[in-house]
């Protein structure tokens, strides 16, 4: 690699996704050495020695001889979001939704394996190191992840956790979410169409992230194509609700001229 692309690699944008993919590949492995991570990324291995130390220094891996391990249990993650982690559509779901979150914000997020990418590629974000954020989630291993970042003040909500989820819900994730003002709630969904609105497939869990679209000023649904034009059991809010939709759906799906029509912003990515 030259030193001109070595520059480029370096831009903060493409310093956060690095930090961000030696998290990921330490999920999955354990450990990691800077040969591997060099190879893994195609950057030198002088970058990944700084990288290392970066992550090591925000307390996110520890280092050992010849490279990092993980350092918290939040790498030890169910199936579903280990397995998601490369995933090209949410990674371009993710980046593009962290990028609209305005530094300083305070952010309310549920649960599912999107809003794990976007909160990821959110506290990563170098820009916040100065400005701070404050993210409030209903997510067990959100919260888990986001501790660890030093610039980032992390809520987590009380409740009854389900497994399948990691979604906390019931009278105490209520009481607790209703004495908050976020700016922006950011929020998965099983199903979203211009007609019957955000849905998913259990009420308990609607019923929290009903209440942070209430308290919060913004609501960005972030949702692959797939989830666009379907319907699931219990409704979060309707279509007109949605401030932003962050999808890969193509800009002349038909969902996505219904949603433009409410009055939605819509960025297809």
């Amino acid at each position: 690699m030259s030193p001109t692309d070595e520059a480029v690699q370096d831009a903060p944008r493409h310093r956060a996704s690095r930090l961000s993919a030696i998290l990921d590949l330490l999920a999955t492995q354990g450990r990691l050495t800077v040969t591997a991570a060099a190879d893994a990324l195609a950057v030198s291995e002088a970058t990944i020695r700084r990288d290392f130390a970066e992550l090591s220094q925000r307390q996110l891996v520890t280092r050992n001889h010849g490279g990092v391990v993980a350092t918290s249990v939040a790498y030890e993650l169910p199936y579903r979001y280990r397995s998601s982690q490369h995933d090209t559509e949410l990674d371009r779901i993710a980046r593009a939704a962290a990028d609209l979150v305005e530094p300083g914000a305070v952010v309310a997020m549920n649960g599912g394996t999107t809003t794990t990418a976007v909160a990821r590629a959110l506290t990563a974000r170098d820009d916040l190191e100065s400005t701070g954020l404050t993210l409030v989630t209903s997510a067990l291993n959100i919260a888990v992840e986001a501790v660890l970042r030093p610039h980032v003040r992390c809520v987590s909500l009380g409740g009854i956790p389900r497994p399948e989820s990691y979604e906390v819900t019931g009278p105490l994730a209520i009481a607790g979410l209703g004495q908050l003002w976020p700016d922006v709630a950011i929020l998965g969904v099983n199903g979203l169409s211009h007609r019957e609105g955000a849905t998913c497939e259990h009420e308990d869990e609607a019923a929290v992230s009903r209440l942070m679209v209430e308290r919060s000023t913004e609501v960005m649904v972030v949702a692959a194509e797939a989830k666009l034009g379907q319907r699931a059991f219990t409704v979060i809010c309707d279509a007109d609700q949605v401030t932003t939709l962050v999808t890969t759906a193509a800009q002349d799906h038909p969902q996505v001229v219904l949603m433009r029509g409410t009055g939605t912003t819509v960025h297809c990515v």
